[in-house]
């Protein structure tokens, strides 16, 4: 088997990730509410809304896109579309070099999101939680969702990306996020090295500081290395990480946490809008 070779059936590779998720979202939630990192009752409205949206999310993917990101790689790789397609690369080689550049095309992607004043609208939905935990990752507007599937579609077909790395990156996009955002308490020793290899929830945390300059830094989602990279490095938030505020400055109110809002909020006004 190579690479490029199609591995699993769309029904297959859709459990396997609905099971990978699923895992993944059951141990964090454990996790968090075991060994919190910020001491913060639990909105179960607010639940609620984020696992709404992801509801809202998949279904809208199924009904307006005939394929995802595993089924756009079979396509460019049948084609011979794409960087990849040009040579002939062991398998690990280019697993491992299509996971680390579809990694920082989605970290270029984040960037683009804060710093695009029509996107921001739309990533916003995303910073105005309240709190943060790991369902917080799941907490994007359907509009982004779709534009960041394109993005995604782009790079895959640009790098010839095989669809086996398509699907172990997209595994990895998702459980990072889920680990990212919980609200997990990690002894700092142990959080100082593991932030050499992975994105962890004290480093993340800090990007959803409602301060701007800590905003609009830590994109990295799996992989850390692109924000010391390209300067977007920011160790700790000012206010620590217990006093620290999170959300934005303009969407404080706790109606802005129902999905109606959150839905409408792109076309919406508020102190965070550019």
């Amino acid at each position: 088997m190579t690479a490029s070779a199609p591995i699993l059936s769309p029904e297959s590779e859709m459990w396997l990730r609905l099971g990978c998720f699923a895992g993944v979202l059951l141990a964090c939630l454990l996790a968090e509410w075991l060994w919190p990192r910020r001491r913060e009752r639990r909105s179960w409205s607010r639940l609620t809304t984020n696992l709404a949206l992801v509801i809202v999310n998949s279904l809208l993917l199924r009904l307006l896109l005939p394929v995802l990101a595993v089924g756009m790689a079979v396509i460019a790789s049948e084609r011979g579309w794409g960087l990849f397609n040009l040579f002939s690369l062991p398998l690990w080689l280019e697993l491992a070099l299509a996971v680390l550049l579809l990694d920082l095309a989605i970290y270029w992607q984040h960037r683009l999101f804060h710093l695009q004043p029509l996107f921001w609208r739309l990533h916003r939905v995303h910073h105005c939680d309240l709190q943060i935990d790991t369902t917080t990752g799941l907490r994007f507007h359907p509009l982004e969702i779709l534009i960041s599937m394109g993005i995604k579609f782009a790079v895959v077909i640009a790098l010839g990306a095989a669809p086996l790395a398509v699907l172990v990156f997209e595994v990895l996009l998702n459980a990072g996020s889920l680990f990212n955002h919980a609200n997990l308490a990690i002894p700092q020793p142990v959080d100082r090295w593991l932030r050499w290899l992975v994105v962890t929830p004290d480093m993340h945390r800090v990007h959803h500081s409602w301060h701007r300059q800590e905003t609009d830094s830590n994109f990295s989602f799996c992989f850390p290395w692109w924000d010391h990279l390209f300067g977007s490095y920011q160790a700790q938030p000012a206010d620590g990480h217990s006093d620290m505020t999170i959300g934005l400055h303009g969407f404080r109110d706790a109606r802005e946490q129902r999905l109606d809002r959150l839905l409408l909020q792109p076309v919406r006004r508020g102190s965070d809008c550019v």
